[in-house]
């Protein structure tokens, strides 16, 4: 797993299939890096090169400060993504990702005119549904891990192993503090494509709640409730990549389509 050249250390490259004719880029839950998605590139079409986010505190930025405040973030990662561009892109997001990859496109939107081919969001409620519990962040440790026990919003793996924890509690806190002061700002739908995934055991990120995602776009959507809680994208991992799988393949025919139209 490298660091993509020009895009520095925000963006690992998972396969390096240079010669492909998209860009996944996937965008990591609270806690999560870039290496999670590392074997998906070999359940995808061979026309799509994957990236994953690294975000600061983790792997290879453990040194660097994760941030705590969405606004920050998208300034600092949105225009370090914007070398991988030069082809047509596509974006995944699960939970805190789903909200991070929504907003990188409204920044490219905003300032480069310039959208994905296709949004995924998986495991995040819609982001104009506001979340009214009591923050977490701002409990003790202990406290803030027993609940985050209880939501079932970090694998099991991790809150089994205390040395990894510790490396992990001050990222999946700065993390948790993102999400719950993110503040959802008003704009016109997006002309991409939504597809949504949701968990159909998920109690907190609900069914109902993903389904809103439908009015973020003014083009094609779709939902898929998938087996399992919020991490559904590890318990029904081999489903969720057939239906990724199935999309990607779409917007790459509809690139041929394009280029043919244009050959002639």
């Amino acid at each position: 797993m490298t660091p993509h050249t020009k895009s520095g250390l925000w963006c690992a490259s998972l396969n390096r299939n240079r010669h492909a004719a998209l860009n996944l880029l996937c965008f990591p839950y609270a806690g999560g890096s870039a290496s999670f998605f590392g074997s998906w590139h070999s359940a995808l079409p061979p026309e799509v090169d994957v990236y994953g986010i690294q975000l600061p505190g983790r792997a290879n930025r453990f040194l660097d400060p994760p941030f705590t405040r969405l606004p920050e973030l998208i300034g600092e990662l949105a225009p370090a993504l914007l070398p991988l561009l030069d082809k047509p892109c596509v974006f995944f997001g699960h939970s805190m990702g789903a909200i991070l990859s929504f907003e990188v496109t409204r920044w490219l939107r905003r300032n480069r005119g310039v959208l994905p081919r296709h949004l995924f969001v998986s495991g995040r409620r819609a982001p104009q549904i506001s979340d009214t519990d009591p923050p977490l962040h701002l409990l003790n440790d202990e406290d803030f891990l027993a609940r985050i026990r209880e939501l079932d919003g970090t694998p099991a793996e991790v809150l089994a192993d205390e040395e990894l924890l510790r490396v992990v509690l001050p990222v999946l806190r700065a993390d948790t503090e993102l999400c719950e002061t993110y503040e959802y700002v008003d704009d016109s739908p997006l002309p991409c494509p939504i597809t949504a995934f949701a968990g159909k055991d998920d109690d907190d990120e609900t069914s109902d709640k993903v389904r809103e995602w439908n009015q973020q776009t003014t083009s094609r959507f779709s939902f898929h409730s998938m087996e399992g809680g919020h991490f559904f994208i590890s318990s029904s991992e081999q489903e969720v990549l057939r239906l990724l799988k199935r999309e990607l393949s779409y917007v790459y025919r509809q690139l041929l389509t394009g280029i043919i139209r244009v050959a002639n």
